[in-house]
């Protein structure tokens, strides 16, 4: 069998402990309903699934933890202060290395997902429960395939335009709502060897991951955001002597770089 793909949900699970109205829809948090929703489209046993909560040790993103992981889903609200920079580097550091991200609703407001794009990440966003339709822009992407021209959301939070991101890459989604406004619901980016796709659907208050389309959505991410050839040394800057070099080198005299000067890169 070839290797699984190695997928962790990180979630901060606050919201499902503190209001009655999410745990009764999500009673094993949003990690599990997400986690049990990809294992349901795995039918070919591709996907290790695992889930992390921001109050385990090291919210659950410990250095070998992450050195494992292919894919990481990550979700977070009211509780993005807590999450400490030493994980943030180390999550940034994994993307950069070729583990793929994927960004949950209002995990655009995440110290990792402002990290990595470098930019506010804000955006307009109303609570009224109205109605969403997320028109599929590009219906040739990996994340599209199995769906229909649209998504249909009863009930869902708005998030609208301008959204503070560097232009997407690839466009997936747009959003139209009820009130009136758009967003760009489904965007992806390249940062270092790791692939990030942001997906905007997913307010604590309404079953949005009960939905048979948005759990597609998540399980063609993941196969998305998978790259089998990542590569641990990518962010290093080593030193390469003449003696291992491809192709033989006469070395010449006149460097301006002395040998064992330091900060050099």
């Amino acid at each position: 069998m070839s290797k699984k793909i190695k997928v962790l949900v990180w979630n901060e699970f606050i919201h499902e402990q503190k209001l009655d109205v999410v745990k009764e829809i999500y009673p094993q948090g949003m990690h599990q309903t997400i986690a049990d929703g990809l294992a349901s489209l795995d039918e070919t046993g591709e996907l290790e699934i695992a889930t992390a909560t921001l109050q385990e040790p090291e919210h659950g993103l410990t250095e070998s933890r992450l050195a494992e992981t292919d894919v990481l889903f990550w979700w977070g609200h009211c509780a993005h202060g807590d999450v400490q920079d030493e994980i943030v580097d180390r999550v940034q550091q994994r993307v950069l290395e070729g583990m793929g991200l994927v960004v949950l609703h209002s995990g655009h407001f995440s110290k990792v997902f402002k990290r990595l794009l470098g930019t506010s990440c804000a955006l307009k966003w109303r609570e009224a429960g109205e109605r969403e339709r997320l028109w599929v822009t590009n219906p040739g992407h990996p994340i599209a395939q199995g769906l229909g021209p649209c998504i249909e959301l009863e009930n869902t939070e708005m998030y609208g335009e301008p959204f503070g991101i560097p232009e997407p890459e690839e466009q997936v989604f747009i959003s139209w709502f009820e009130g009136g406004e758009v967003f760009r619901s489904g965007c992806c980016w390249r940062r270092g060897s790791g692939k990030i796709f942001y997906f905007r659907p997913g307010h604590e208050t309404y079953p949005i991951y009960h939905n048979k389309d948005v759990q597609q959505v998540l399980f063609n991410a993941c196969k998305w955001a998978y790259n089998p050839c990542s590569w641990k040394g990518v962010s290093e800057a080593p030193n390469v002597s003449i003696e291992n070099t491809l192709e033989k080198i006469q070395a010449k005299s006149g460097g301006i770089h002395e040998e064992g000067q330091e900060g050099f890169r």
